[in-house]
């Protein structure tokens, strides 16, 4: 695998469609099932840039590709950061992979989150389960220029507190006085003393400034349509909700068709969309 990786990166091309060979630096174990890969680029391609709520195409020789949403901070070019739940035939032998061994990248790609051009506002983060790796890159570029917000909100759910993500993040982050961080699982454990339920329900618990509120949700759909309707009671307007419709890519450039929805392709106009733009499809259940 590495010597074919290396024959390619010495004819590689602006070409979109093409991987480039990068070698895995950290591998951190998040759960069972959940793995985070930290990546540098080959000398010669110089360093990643990206938007918060991007992705790349992860590839395997001989396996295949999956799109894999960036989880790391922006602001650090030199690598690039990945968070993968090992369920289907490439994410499961990704998730084998050890540090030294070889990825095929292409990105990034697609929209992003918006955090820059949202200034001033309070910002509401909703996240279910793995859905907090696409978000986290916003929380590094909040915190990376947390003067520029307003009061900043983290709700996360999981099923059980074993499928919590990023742990010590997560403490650091309940730890500060500038950002407001509540956490539930469906199921506790003996040893849970946190909340119990689901994620909507941290919503109902808060008040937010509806004049001057961006709320960014993902997740499970089922998820991101209750945490949606529940932002609107609370007077946060379609247009104020971004959510990430992350589905099935396969070329990420909108040549194949796969992720077509009506007129919208979700790996070019997506994969974060906000939510008046693609609301008419969001509430259609067989979408």
């Amino acid at each position: 695998m590495e010597k074919v990786l290396e024959d390619q990166m010495k004819n590689l091309s602006a070409d979109p469609l093409t991987p480039v060979p990068c070698r895995i630096k950290k591998v951190i174990r998040e759960t069972e099932d959940v793995f985070t890969f930290e990546i540098e680029p080959p000398m010669e391609f110089g360093k990643f840039d990206f938007l918060p709520g991007q992705f790349t195409m992860l590839y395997i020789f001989g396996t295949g590709e999956v799109p894999i949403s960036i989880s790391g901070d922006p602001a650090k070019r030199e690598s690039l950061t990945h968070t993968v739940r090992a369920v289907g035939t490439v994410t499961k032998a990704m998730c084998k992979l050890k540090t030294g061994d070889m990825l095929g990248v292409r990105g990034a790609f697609g929209s992003n989150w918006q955090i820059a051009e949202n200034v001033g506002k309070d910002i509401i983060l909703v996240a279910g389960g793995i859905g907090l790796a696409p978000l986290r890159p916003v929380i590094y570029h909040i915190l990376n220029h947390r003067e520029l917000y307003g009061r900043v909100f983290i709700f996360l759910g999981a099923r059980t507190p074993r499928d919590l993500i990023f742990r010590e993040e997560l403490e650091k982050w309940r730890g500060r006085f500038d950002l407001e961080v509540e956490i539930t699982v469906d199921s506790g454990v003996e040893d849970w003393r946190g909340n119990v339920g689901f994620v909507t329900n941290l919503i109902q618990n808060e008040q937010f400034d509806e004049t001057k509120s961006v709320a960014m949700i993902c997740g499970p759909e089922i998820m991101m349509r209750f945490a949606a309707a529940e932002l609107r009671k609370r007077n946060i307007k379609s247009e104020q909700i971004y959510v990430s419709m992350e589905r099935n890519m396969k070329c990420a450039i909108g040549f194949c068709g796969r992720c077509q929805l009506q007129e919208e392709f979700v790996c070019k106009d997506g994969a974060v969309f906000r939510l008046d733009v693609i609301e008419r499809i969001f509430r259609r259940l067989e979408i």
